[in-house]
């Protein structure tokens, strides 16, 4: 099956051909660690996780060999240095602490782990000997200190962003400085104080600039040229851009990533996030209240290259939907798989477009929940390889508290929790965790029950209650039966009142359960 997937650099959709079939490479720009992801951060995470997956699954169709997916962390950088001195902490610890962080959201939100997950530190001889080379070839320069890309060296500067260079300069915020030869050459080696990481060089003691850790990192491990280079739509310019000048001029022009992807911005009910509108929102404080399949399906609903605006409106809407699908799942979502209808991974294939595999999903739910185990199990494997993983537990995708003998006012308080239990369950959190939320709710008397299909139920040991409401009910069943059905309807209130709802059977006895 062809792959067609839009390419950045010449602006059009192209099918995908790997440079070697036997090792299909991609990477991807990752978190610079320096605090908690936000739910922008999550989206390239998200989108590229799809198309690992893909390539994973259209490898074994085309008789391609391993699929390498490399994701950088980038632990060397001015803005970690910041944030530890603002913090009083080590920068070791700062971005270690991070780091872990990143891992447990990425977990919660279903994401493959990639084949390679470098640090930027555990290359910088790497990206010396890249920036020696540049000055040997006359692409680069040591002044003060520094080392500068010169890029009035590369006349094709500009290519990926198709900007011209007074965009570049006010797109770049470029710095400037009396060592620069010219204003847009950028840092390809910066000195460091003594508090500051740093490392040996024939420049002097520092560190790298940003845009030479790609480049080092992705020629060590996926060699001077590959398949995808991706990354958020921001990473444009001047970033990509920088690592396509660095890279050519090292490798006599040998191009540094044959497709460009790149997906759009994010934003939050309509406007920018930012700290200061108060619409910041990380995926650790999304991740304690939905699972993460909810995140993830809510991202996938717009198409990557498009803006998406991420509402909680539409958080809910993806939380009843998969509910749904749970409940036809559950008893088979853990079966082996049967090969994923083929309409399924056409609409993939057809640059990532996930909204169209969501309404193939929908036609192959239709179909599951008329019955049938091959109709089910379909439908499971392409649920499966767009990467949902808690499809056999229902119950984690339920709104609102399900209570037996408790009364409404304390589902009503134990909301919260049981909401954060629910999340907890989904998103593999510790098993101190879950019991943290258990025992913050059974402190009220009430015992907690976790379905093996994720549904958290709390059971009251409120017997005074229950005597109350079976005897209001009987009491109610004799007015129906004596006709007063004037009482009958005062006994049914005082019962709402409570809480309680009645279903009457045509046998004519009466059961009753609490609202949810």
């Amino acid at each position: 099956m062809e792959l067609k997937l839009y390419n950045t650099l010449t602006r059009t959709k192209e099918a995908f051909k790997p440079l070697d079939p036997a090792r299909v490479r991609m990477y991807v720009c990752g978190p610079t660690v320096y605090e908690r992801a936000h739910i922008g951060n999550a989206r390239p995470v998200i989108v590229f996780d799809v198309l690992f997956r893909l390539l994973k699954h259209l490898a074994k169709e085309n008789n391609w060999g391993e699929v390498v997916y490399v994701r950088n962390i980038t632990d060397v950088d001015d803005k970690i240095n910041a944030r530890a001195a603002e913090r009083g902490i080590s920068i070791g610890d700062l971005t270690k602490t991070t780091f872990e962080w990143f891992k447990e959201d990425v977990k919660a939100l279903g994401c493959l782990e990639p084949t390679h997950e470098p640090r930027a530190t555990e290359y910088i001889a790497q990206m010396i000997k890249m920036i020696e080379a540049l000055i040997a070839t006359g692409h680069a320069y040591p002044a003060e200190g520094h080392v500068l890309f010169d890029v009035s060296s590369k006349p094709d500067y500009g290519k990926l962003s198709n900007r011209s260079v007074d965009e570049m300069i006010a797109g770049a915020r470029v710095e400037v400085a009396p060592y620069k030869k010219n204003p847009m050459d950028f840092v390809l080696w910066k000195p460091s104080t003594p508090e500051l990481p740093g490392w040996d060089s024939p420049w002097g003691r520092g560190r790298p600039g940003w845009h030479v850790e790609c480049s080092a990192m992705g020629e060590a491990l996926l060699g001077p040229t590959f398949d995808i280079h991706g990354g958020g739509i921001d990473l444009v310019f001047p970033h990509h851009e920088n690592e396509i000048a660095q890279s050519e001029c090292v490798h006599g022009g040998a191009p540094l990533a044959k497709v460009w992807m790149h997906n759009g911005f994010l934003q939050v009910e309509g406007e920018k996030m930012a700290k200061s509108v108060g619409n910041f929102v990380t995926v650790n404080e999304l991740a304690h209240k939905w699972p993460g399949d909810v995140l993830r399906f809510q991202m996938l609903m717009t198409h990557y290259r498009q803006p998406i605006d991420w509402t909680e409106a539409q958080t809910h809407s993806a939380l009843r939907e998969l509910e749904d699908w749970g409940y036809v799942l559950s008893s088979y979502y853990n079966m082996p798989s049967l090969p994923v209808p083929e309409e399924f991974v056409v609409a993939l294939s057809d640059d990532l477009n996930t909204p169209q595999a969501i309404s193939v999903l929908r036609e192959l739910y239709v179909q599951a929940k008329k019955g049938g185990m091959e109709n089910i199990r379909l439908f499971a494997s392409a649920c499966k390889l767009l990467g949902f993983k808690n499809l056999d537990k229902p119950g984690v995708f339920e709104f609102g508290v399900s209570g037996e003998n408790v009364r409404r006012s304390a589902l009503f308080e134990h909301e919260d929790a049981v909401v954060r239990l629910r999340a907890a369950i989904a998103n593999s959190q510790s098993e101190s965790v879950r019991q943290k939320l258990i025992s913050l709710i059974e402190g009220d008397d009430l015992k907690v029950h976790v379905t093996t299909d994720g549904y958290v139920i709390l059971k009251g040991a409120d017997i005074a209650f229950v005597n109350t409401v079976e005897s209001l009910v009987v009491a109610r069943n004799d007015a129906r039966k004596a006709k007063d059905f004037k009482e009958s309807d005062r006994l049914r209130d005082e019962l709402a009142k409570m809480g309680v709802v009645l279903h009457d059977k045509k046998d004519g006895t009466t059961t009753w359960e609490v609202a949810r």
